[in-house]
């Protein structure tokens, strides 16, 4: 008997891990976004313009100074669209912390603001998204930073054509407390 019930506690013990092990390791797979989903949307990005490579022709701005434009003739996109992910609103923290603000549909396409509620310290203030049949055409982002000692905000672009981005676009300002403000602008457009 004892021999009995030492072989179901082992079996339950196994059967048990083995459920665990085939399902979902964190709630966070299973959990739809709530907002748009912009890791989903910059991870197909990144994929698509690795496996087609193209050159980028960059303009950079720094302190309002000449604009310098290079042309660069491969990009590692992962980091390259790096920034852009700052703009995901659909982080476990920000639940509940934006609304839609607007949104129209017409035939064929839509666009959406997504605001922070003014209460809450959520660094994504605002996203904007406008797709065609299904596709983004645009997203823009507003990401601000506002403390006692340092204020940061920064201006993202994404403009895309028939759903392949085509240019994108980061306008920023900084400023620490007894420094002088610090302004800046990187573009790229793709080359197909």
């Amino acid at each position: 008997m004892r021999r009995a019930s030492w072989l179901l506690g082992i079996l339950a013990l196994v059967s048990a891990c083995g459920t665990e092990a085939a399902g979902p390791t964190s709630t966070q797979e299973t959990r739809r976004p709530r907002y748009f989903d912009i890791k989903a949307f910059l991870d197909a990005q990144t994929q698509e313009l690795t496996r087609r490579n193209p050159a980028v022709e960059k303009r950079v701005m720094l302190r309002g100074g000449q604009i310098e434009t290079t042309r660069v003739p491969e990009v590692e996109w992962s980091k390259e669209l790096q920034i852009f992910y700052q703009a995901d609103i659909n982080k476990p923290a920000l639940r509940d912390a934006y609304k839609i603000m607007h949104q129209d549909k017409w035939q064929g396409g839509s666009r959406t603001v997504y605001q922070a509620d003014r209460d809450d310290k959520a660094p994504v203030t605002m996203l904007f998204i406008e797709t065609k049949a299904d596709k983004v055409q645009l997203l823009t982002a507003t990401i601000q930073q506002d403390n006692p000692l340092f204020y940061s905000e920064k201006r993202l672009l994404l403009r895309l054509h028939n759903g392949k981005l085509s240019e994108y676009e980061v306008k920023g300002v900084q400023k620490l407390v007894l420094f002088d403000t610090l302004r800046y602008s990187a573009a790229g457009r793709v080359l197909d």
